[in-house]
């Protein structure tokens, strides 16, 4: 079943969760760790976007990403390519080394940067690695509290919230880390907007990005959809399947396609798998 369409706004905060396929580890060294690290940073640099925080556990990646004018699919499909070869280089194994989909959330910095910034630098301790986040090596956290230096982690944002000196937010940043962790403080993510599962922000903040209105996944199969445009059309599906080109046929099969796209009921291979179609042919009837 076809997902949401990725949300792409310039200069976008974005959460981002990496995991391994069927969840299996994604470092085995300290150098695969750094490996991944350099390729971040020259990922970062290539799309002109930046990294405020990130948590590379041991079979997921925790990323706090900030784009400009490439989309976020960029970056995490370069990063992903480029750290799958390394790892089947040393593996001497092929395959995908990440789930094919990650996962993304646009969010409202005013309201949920911080909140993010927290859940990501706390990942090791809920998992009970760590007692504290400053014992864990993989994460930007000791970046932030100044006892590690990465040049492609942009902690100024984070550390401005906290205040102007950054000794004062510095400190104000390990006070903020050092709150006790709540059972809630996990179910923040669901915070999606109702209308919009792919944003975690207000009403005011979804109308200030002045999008395009999502639509929900249709309930509706495509074989459903078929049977009602073909009722609207006056033609069976055995016609609208069949290698006839009669011009009511195409209109159907035009329309067809249109609406499993926009409802997100099917992809165009599926459509054209079901109207026993190469997908090229299908997308020329659509560019009609």
């Amino acid at each position: 079943m076809p997902r949401p369409p990725r949300l792409h706004v310039p200069g976008g905060y974005y959460h981002v969760v990496l995991r391994g396929n069927h969840r299996k580890d994604l470092f085995a060294t300290r150098q695969d760790r750094d490996v991944l690290n350099d390729i971040l940073a020259e990922s970062l640099s290539c799309c002109r976007a930046r990294l405020h925080a990130f948590c590379w556990m041991t079979n997921h990646l925790h990323a706090l990403v900030q784009v400009h004018d490439q989309p976020l699919g960029k970056l995490m499909q370069r990063i992903a390519m480029r750290y799958s070869r390394y790892r089947h280089r040393q593996l001497r194994t092929t395959g995908h080394s990440f789930e094919r989909r990650y996962k993304a959330w646009l969010i409202d910095a005013d309201s949920y940067f911080l909140t993010c910034l927290r859940y990501i630098h706390l990942n090791p301790v809920k998992a009970g690695i760590v007692s504290e986040p400053s014992e864990y090596s993989w994460s930007s956290h000791r970046a932030y509290i100044g006892t590690e230096t990465l040049a492609w982690v942009t902690t100024e944002f984070g550390l401005g919230l906290f205040g102007q000196s950054v000794d004062h937010a510095r400190h104000a940043y390990q006070t903020f880390m050092a709150q006790p962790i709540y059972a809630s403080e996990d179910r923040w993510l669901e915070d999606a907007h109702p209308e919009d599962p792919r944003i975690l922000g207000t009403d005011q903040f979804i109308a200030s990005l002045r999008l395009p209105p999502f639509r929900p996944k249709s309930a509706m199969t495509l074989g459903q959809l078929a049977h009602s445009v073909c009722a609207r059309h006056g033609i069976s599906v055995e016609d609208l399947t069949s290698p006839r080109r009669h011009a009511t046929l195409m209109l159907a099969r035009r329309e067809l396609t249109q609406r499993a796209i926009d409802e997100r009921i099917a992809n165009l291979k599926q459509v054209a798998d079901f109207l026993r179609r190469e997908p090229s042919s299908v997308g020329r009837l659509l560019q009609r």
